[in-house]
């Protein structure tokens, strides 16, 4: 068997099967105060940053951007830190558990005219995993973002990543996104603002960052 020729059949595997800013589209289900509430697989400072700073590098690529969420009269609005990201975005507020039920966003996405589908949501073992093996059932390629999602206990969460996975969704977390959308050094004109995420959303690796940049501009000792 031709393993070269089988590979290249395989729409996960090559260059093709990575993100760019033109090939795929964000979706951000349900992080509102209700559903942290229930968080219990994460702590709630560490989803709302990384959701934040995936919502972030989305923009610095001019990733087209669909904010979602479901009974906010009841649930309460989208987090205020991500709104601020898309000030302008009205959310899409849902009656439907299952995002992709809404037809709205389904004609959004295909408005769009891209097949790579990125998501995260709240639970992700109800939110997410419903419009994730719902789209990937309609032939999209769905990408999820797991550490900005989270469920009610580390269970609910684990085996819905599972059962994504088996269903044929790619996992990644927040920095493989933005990392694989900035993908070449050399494309300068990203590369301040990116960095600026990362201090601001990557902990011990912006702290690096900002050493690093601190000695840069120190002038050498005489």
């Amino acid at each position: 068997m031709n393993t070269s020729l089988a590979t290249s059949h395989n729409p996960k595997a090559g260059l093709n099967a990575l993100l760019t800013p033109d090939n795929c589209v964000l979706i951000l289900i349900d992080h509102q105060p209700f559903q942290f509430a229930g968080l219990r697989s994460h702590d709630s400072q560490t989803i709302i940053n990384n959701v934040v700073g995936l919502a972030k590098a989305a923009k610095l690529f001019k990733v087209p951007t669909l904010l979602s969420t479901v009974l906010e009269e009841r649930g309460g609005f989208l987090l205020k830190q991500l709104q601020e990201v898309f000030p302008e975005q009205k959310p899409i507020n849902r009656t439907f558990i299952n995002t992709w039920e809404d037809t709205r966003v389904v004609e959004w996405v295909k408005k769009t005219g891209k097949k790579k589908i990125v998501m995260a949501a709240m639970w992700s073992e109800i939110c997410l995993a419903m419009p994730v093996i719902h789209a990937l059932g309609e032939g999209y390629e769905v990408y999820i973002v797991t550490d900005a999602s989270g469920g009610v206990s580390l269970e609910a969460h684990e085996v819905a990543i599972q059962r994504m996975v088996q269903a044929g969704a790619v996992p990644l977390t927040w920095t493989v996104f933005g990392s694989e959308l900035q993908r070449d050094w050399a494309r300068e004109a990203t590369v301040p603002e990116l960095a600026k995420i990362l201090v601001e959303h990557t902990g011990n690796v912006g702290t690096s960052f900002l050493w690093e940049q601190q000695l840069l501009n120190t002038p050498s000792s005489k």
